[in-house]
């Protein structure tokens, strides 16, 4: 069995069990009257989590997780569609290992999945790359039933990839019939001044609130704006149009790394959820 190592525990997040409990719990003590509970009850599809270290990000994540956690369905695969900070690996690369590794356990990946999608398989993309693994010690704090990943790295972030990953997953689902959960991992502006990344920042939310992958990669193109995981946030919304009748994004929370540690040049962190609003779940 192939096990993959966790490369930023101890960095990104605590690297013990206890310390990752004590932080998202310390964390979700702090948000928990300000999480909108009643997005549990709607068909949740996926979301958008920020992928810094936990002690400035998790305020947004918990966001979505808290919502994961209560919500009416049980999902089989979380598909995690992440940036290539690295460089290693192919433009769309799915991670070979059977297993991810955290301080809170094993997580397996979902090999027959993987097989029929016909992409590359490598471990290179994934080995050192955080934006992908700091979303796993997050799901298995938050759901209380077991899950398979099936993690995904994108390097070449575009519209055509956007959409291809998107159809093809949704394509062979149709035979598999997984209960899928997108996570889309992405910060928003980096080291910039507060007041200047949330304008830039705006541009870009407008057109994922609107479900325009091309508008959404015009602006971050056009405003030079430096959210980080552009091309699975516009995979998140092509499946959405795929698998609903009437999908939503909905914002949950946004902030900055100034909130935690004031600072003049800050990065900006946005939780989002798509669901479908016309389903009879």
């Amino acid at each position: 069995m192939k096990v993959r190592r966790p490369a930023v525990a101890g960095r990104f997040y605590p690297g013990t069990a206890t310390e990752i409990k004590n932080i998202l719990e310390r964390i979700l003590r702090h948000e928990k009257e300000n999480i909108n509970y009643s997005l549990a009850g709607k068909d949740i599809i996926g979301g958008v989590s920020p992928h810094a270290g936990y002690m400035f990000s998790a305020y947004q994540a918990v966001h979505l997780f808290e919502i994961l956690k209560h919500s009416k369905k049980q999902f089989d695969t979380f598909v995690i569609i992440n940036p290539n900070h690295t460089g290693y690996g192919d433009e769309i690369s799915i991670d070979e290992n059977d297993t991810w590794e955290t301080p809170l356990g094993l997580v397996n990946v979902d090999d027959e999945l993987r097989e029929n999608l016909g992409f590359t398989v490598s471990s290179d993309a994934h080995k050192y790359e955080h934006s992908g693994e700091v979303m796993v010690p997050m799901l298995q704090y938050f759901l209380d039933y077991r899950f398979k990943i099936l993690p995904v790295t994108l390097s070449h972030q575009n519209v055509e990839n956007a959409k291809l990953i998107a159809n093809r997953i949704f394509e062979t689902n149709k035979t598999m019939n997984r209960k899928l959960f997108f996570i889309a991992s992405s910060d928003f502006s980096h080291y910039v001044n507060p007041d200047l990344g949330k304008r830039l920042d705006a541009f870009v939310i407008n057109e994922i609130l609107n479900l325009n992958p091309e508008g959404v990669y015009r602006e971050i193109r056009e405003k030079q704006v430096s959210a980080c995981g552009f091309g699975p946030i516009m995979t998140l919304i092509e499946y959405s149009k795929l698998i609903a009748r009437k999908p939503v994004a909905e914002i949950l929370k946004t902030g900055n790394s100034g909130e935690v540690i004031p600072s003049d040049e800050v990065v900006d962190y946005v939780s989002m959820i798509f669901y479908d609003d016309e389903s009879n779940f």
